[in-house]
């Protein structure tokens, strides 16, 4: 029973900082692309799920507290790879506000599937967390659906 409660635990922690780890990711790429924006509809979608990721972000926080976990900040190589595709794309691209729109269907679409493989992976983990990672695929799918239109 010990062995189980750990289990628990320990997928819990993990997939919270998974959590914590892409919600920084993707406000971090929001706030890198939103001076770029010139349609006020796009800048309105990406500053709405901005404001969503970042109370998600406090949730997930909080819950990191409890178990006395700083969280987990996004890899470096990740990161260093997200800024260099986003700046030579808004850099060669004409019309930023379709490039902006690209950047986040892609980071959008490998945060669900970087979600989903840690849902499968921790299957352990508390039913609230695991729906803090579920609400944070549905941000990601909201956010995807309302880009498109600036595809």
């Amino acid at each position: 029973m010990k062995g189980r409660i750990i289990m628990i635990e320990e997928d819990t922690v993990k997939l919270l900082r998974e959590c914590n780890s892409g919600i920084k990711m993707g406000v971090e790429s929001i706030d890198e692309m939103l001076p770029k924006v010139k349609d006020s509809g796009l800048r309105s979608a990406l500053e709405e799920s901005r404001q969503a990721h970042g109370k998600l972000g406090d949730r997930t926080h909080s819950l990191l507290n409890e178990y006395h976990d700083e969280g987990k900040d996004p890899s470096p190589m990740a990161k260093g790879m997200s800024w260099m595709k986003t700046n030579m794309k808004l850099l060669v691209e004409e019309d930023s506000d379709k490039a902006v729109a690209d950047l986040i269907t892609d980071g959008c679409n490998m945060g669900m599937k970087s979600l989903n493989r840690y849902l499968n992976q921790y299957q352990a983990a508390e039913e609230q967390v695991k729906d803090i990672a579920k609400d944070l695929v549905g941000l990601e799918q909201d956010l995807v659906k309302d880009v498109r239109p600036f595809l």
